[in-house]
């Protein structure tokens, strides 16, 4: 268990969750902005809002088809403390579309886990505070004991094996390109969510 020691990152969490919406809320969100053809976040843009309207179908195909195994529903359900998973994203984000569906089938299970989500750019304080190899990386999970006041452990943006497909090809090629960003869509789909679930299991 990772011990929160300094107060202003407590703090900042604190004030997130007062702030924060819950998943549906956030569903809701991004629903107005693919009807309206934006996005969230200070700048937008056409692509954004074609990423945004992209992802709101993810999600959505998600909800309907991911299904937790009966041993992932067990573990959850076992979880008897309070656990709260606060998460930053945007809606134009292709890797969140992905996770925060399976992240709320595990707050669904068991009541004593509470989902919250931020957006990333209304909380740059606290975003910073939890960076992936100095970036701004979405989504960006906060797994936080609000008993303990204690950050448990912290997921994103990917889940394992795609986190080490994009490293593999930033070590190659220098960047990611549109292809290899069609190709981790594709894996996506082939794994059927099973990945980010067995990272988020070890968050419980």
């Amino acid at each position: 268990m990772e011990t929160i020691m300094e107060t202003p990152t407590l703090n900042l969490i604190k004030e997130g969750l007062q702030e924060a919406m819950s998943y549906q809320e956030y569903k809701e969100l991004v629903d107005k902005h693919a009807a309206e053809g934006s996005n969230t976040g200070p700048e937008v843009t056409e692509a954004l809002a074609q990423y945004t309207l992209l992802n709101q179908r993810r999600m959505k195909r998600w909800a309907k088809t991911f299904k937790l195994d009966p041993a992932a529903q067990e573990a959850i359900a076992n979880r008897k403390q309070a656990l709260t998973w606060l998460v930053l994203t945007e809606s134009w984000c292709g890797d969140a579309a992905h996770a925060t569906p399976i992240m709320d089938a595990f707050a669904q299970t068991n009541p004593n886990i509470e989902f919250k989500v931020l957006l990333r750019d209304e909380n740059l304080p606290l975003m910073d505070a939890f960076l992936t190899n100095g970036a701004r990386s979405i989504p960006k999970l906060i797994a936080f004991d609000p008993e303990q006041e204690t950050v448990v452990g912290t997921w994103g943006p990917r889940p394992t094996p795609a986190t080490a497909m994009v490293n593999t090809y930033k070590a190659e090629h220098g960047k990611l390109t549109p292809e290899f960003k069609q190709d981790l869509q594709v894996w996506y789909n082939k794994d059927k969510g099973k990945a980010i679930a067995a990272d988020l299991l070890e968050l419980l």
